[in-house]
Formats: structure tokens, sequence, C-alpha cells
């Protein structure tokens, strides 16, 4: 049996990409009366954004989840739509486990004393002070760029402090912002992080800084009424494998259509573009950049009781555990009528790799002793447990963002990172200025790209 002749189909703009920084593209083109295809491997829209309802009724968000006062591109969309939002679960005593199976008890957004935690305040308000100088349209003209860019973190934190605890807490800080380990990610992109977000602190804590609120409906309903209000220019389950330059512009092909357009806004993550043929070749700026830019490696995982219970002893269900056990931080995923009780425990970095080889079993015993461990024996029973895991996710490969290698920006930042290639255009989280990694940034990323396709059809009609 022969295989069907894919669909021919023209378009003004052929859109790479469903999660937000298509979405928001795409939008932003049809709303300049541009014709638009979005093509979308996944059976669904939202890209690491990814909710889902669980037998016991509880909501888990899977991916990206929580959004923060500053992200007003976020907050604008979501209010469009009329998604709402919640404050993040976090009153009552939090947790931490150290190295040595010390568990302590404090309040407020740190703990106030401790091992290391001095030269860590020390080291981070240096890191706030760096960042300060970065400039985020034009990274490789910030001063010291080179130097910094040569250096892991890793380097930076041995050369700059002398007290192990305290590089034990910045590495975990790396490890959840990230989901890598401090020798893997430039000590520049670490300053461009920080300095995109506004400041070291918006990326740590909770109230008031990037995890404030969760979405009642999941961090992807925004996504979906995004999508829906697109109004049939989405093909879902088509991943492009070639996107050809032609005299016309480009010819996007899948399994099952060839998308003639005049530009394409491509939107997946650096570490995903080789598998996508490209003809030409793209430049070795790209190539080099995209090689540059692993994905994160990290697991999400949800456990769901049937109340709250560690609050009953004052506890607010977050931890930071920096023993042998595979859990990095917990939070109090609950809905926000707390009908259910849901524990999120996240799994970074190198803890990943030996947990998610080992089998089912082990994975949830590891995950349930770390929650009882930090909320009580009653973690040991959930209604729901669940896993994912991002490195395995088909068409991400990882989460929740791409980082940036050591000497990654200086040999390939300036042409690679989005500078657009002919008639592709760059978006995505990883090429945002201001929340880069984030939803936040993935929207100004869309909105970026469909404003460089416009000027571009517009020079090129004139």
């Amino acid at each position: 049996m022969t295989s069907p002749e894919p669909q021919a189909v023209d378009t003004d703009v052929v859109v790479v990409g469903a999660g937000y920084a298509g979405l928001t593209a795409a939008a932003r083109l049809v709303d300049a009366g541009v014709d638009v295809v979005v093509l979308e491997a996944a059976e669904r829209v939202g890209g690491r954004a990814l909710s889902e309802v669980l037998p016991s009724g509880a909501r888990v968000d899977h991916g990206g989840q929580w959004i923060g006062p500053t992200q007003r591109r976020f907050h604008d969309l979501a209010a469009r739509f009329g998604c709402r939002t919640f404050p993040t679960w976090e009153v009552g005593k939090h947790v931490e486990v150290w190295h040595d199976g010390a568990c302590v008890d404090y309040l407020g957004a740190g703990r106030p004393t401790g091992p290391g935690v001095a030269e860590y305040r020390r080291v981070t308000a240096l890191l706030d002070d760096l960042a300060a100088t970065v400039d985020l349209e034009r990274p490789w003209t910030t001063p010291r760029f080179a130097e910094f860019d040569a250096l892991s973190a890793q380097d930076f934190f041995r050369a700059t402090t002398r007290d192990q605890d305290a590089i034990r807490r910045l590495a975990l800080a790396v490890q959840g912002v990230w989901c890598a380990e401090p020798r893997e990610i430039s000590f520049f992109h670490v300053l461009f992080y920080v300095a995109s977000a506004g400041g070291y602190e918006q990326l740590m804590e909770t109230g008031g800084c990037a995890q404030d609120s969760r979405f009642a409906g999941g961090a992807d309903a925004v996504a979906r009424a995004l999508a829906a209000s697109l109004d049939g220019s989405i093909r879902l389950g088509e991943p492009v494998r070639t996107i050809r330059r032609t005299a016309g512009g480009v010819e996007v092909a899948t399994g099952r259509s060839v998308v003639r357009a005049r530009r394409a806004v491509v939107t997946v993550p650096p570490a995903a573009l080789g598998r996508i043929t490209f003809e030409p070749e793209l430049p070795p700026a790209r190539r080099g950049w995209a090689r540059c830019s692993p994905m994160g490696r990290v697991a999400k995982v949800h456990a769901v009781y049937d109340a709250p219970f560690w609050r009953e002893t004052g506890y607010s269900g977050i931890a930071t555990l920096y023993g042998t056990s595979p859990v990095g931080v917990v939070f109090d995923n609950s809905p926000e009528d707390a009908s259910l009780g849901v524990l999120v425990a996240f799994v970074y970095g190198d803890r990943l790799d030996g947990w998610a080889d080992s089998s089912q079993p082990v994975r949830r015993h590891d995950v349930l002793a770390a929650l009882a461990g930090v909320a009580g024996p009653q973690a040991w029973e959930p209604l729901d447990y669940v896993e994912k895991v991002w490195p395995r996710e088909h068409w991400t490969i990882g989460g929740y963002e791409c980082f940036v290698t050591p000497g990654g920006w200086t040999a390939y930042g300036e042409d690679g990172w989005r500078a657009p290639t002919g008639p592709v255009h760059w978006a995505g989280a990883e090429t945002a200025s201001v929340w880069n990694g984030y939803i936040d940034g993935a929207i100004s990323s869309g909105d970026r790209a469909a404003t460089e396709v416009i000027g571009a059809l517009k020079a090129r009609t004139g």
C-alpha cells in the first residue's frame, strides 16, 4: 500500500512549534493580517507547559507552573483569556535536610543561619552586582564577557569562596534553576539569566518572585485558550522533518504536508534542532550555538493525598534536601481550595541519572521516602503518584530550558543566539532577553520574532 502524497499548503508564514513562543508569534501575525500555519509535533499545544487531571481529581502541572508579578507579558495574556491564578502555598515551617542528615525547620524565605549561609549570601550578592553589568540585548558587549564565559559556575564558586557548605548551597541553586550541575554551565550564562530575571532573589523565592502564583486551570490553560483563538491554523501531530530555503522563502516538510511560505518562525529548543534537516545546512554559528546549548535534566514527581496533612503540624510542604536522596526540592502543589494535598518533588542533574535508570518501584520508594522525611509518615500512602522525566519526553528531550556551556556565548552568541537565518526566524524561551527560560520569556520571544517577520514582509512588498 503506497503512502498518500503529502498535502501542499501555501501560506505567508509557517511557525514550527505550538508552545507559548509559537502561539504568541502566530497570534501576533494573524492580528497583523498575515496568513499563518502552525506545525506542532505533539498531539497537544503548550510545549513545556503540560497539565493533567489525575484519577484523584487533582490537576497537576508536569512542566512550567508558576507565574511571578514581574512576568507582565504572561499576566497580560492570562488576563486576556480569563485564566485565574492563586498564590503558591507556603505558610508554615520550611524544612532543610542537610548533607549529614540533620533536619532543620525554619520560617521565612531562607534559613537565617546555618552552615555556609553567611558566605552563600555574600557570593549571591556578588552575583547580583556582576549581573547588573550584563547587556541583555547584546550580551557579548558586557564587560569581562569572554572572561566570565570561559569559566563554569563551579570555577567561579571555588575561586570566590573556600566555604564548602556555601558551595553546596550554590550547587543546589544551580541545579534547581538550570537543572544542570555547576561544572556544566557557563558562569556568564548564570549572570545573564540572573539579570534577565531582575535579580538572584527573583529566581529563588516564592512570594513576589518567580514562584509567586499558580494557575487554577493549569499553566497550559492560557496556551490552550490562545490556540483556540487561532481558529484552525494549528496542525497537531506533524513533526517537521525538513526546512528548505527556496527562491520564494521556505518549504517545510512533515510526513503529511509540505508548507510553502515566505518566512518561517522556528521555536524548538536549540538542543532539539538536530531532529530537523535544514537545506542548505544552517550556518556554523547557529549549529555551534545548538551544540553548546544542552537541555537541562529534570524529573517532576507529584504525590497526591486526601488532604494537605503537613499543615496540621505547622509545616508548609516546602523543603530543600542536600543529602543522598534523589530529591532536591519539594513544594506544596495543592489546589487552591485544599480539597486534596499535593506534594511535588524535583530531581535534578546528576541525581536524575541514577534515579531515572532505576526500576519504577525503586524510584517511587526513593521519592516517597524523601517526602515522608520532610512531611511525615503519611506521605508513604498517596492516592496518586505520577512522574514526568523530561529528558525522556520525545519532542522536548529535557527541561526546563537549555543552558549554555562554558565558551558557548563567546564562540557563537552574537551570530547564533537569535539572529535570523535568511527567511528563518528564531523564537523560544532561550532567545528572550527578559525572563529567559521562562514562559514569560517565550511569550516575548514570539512577539519579537513576529515583529521581525512583519518588518521583513513589509520590506519585501515595498
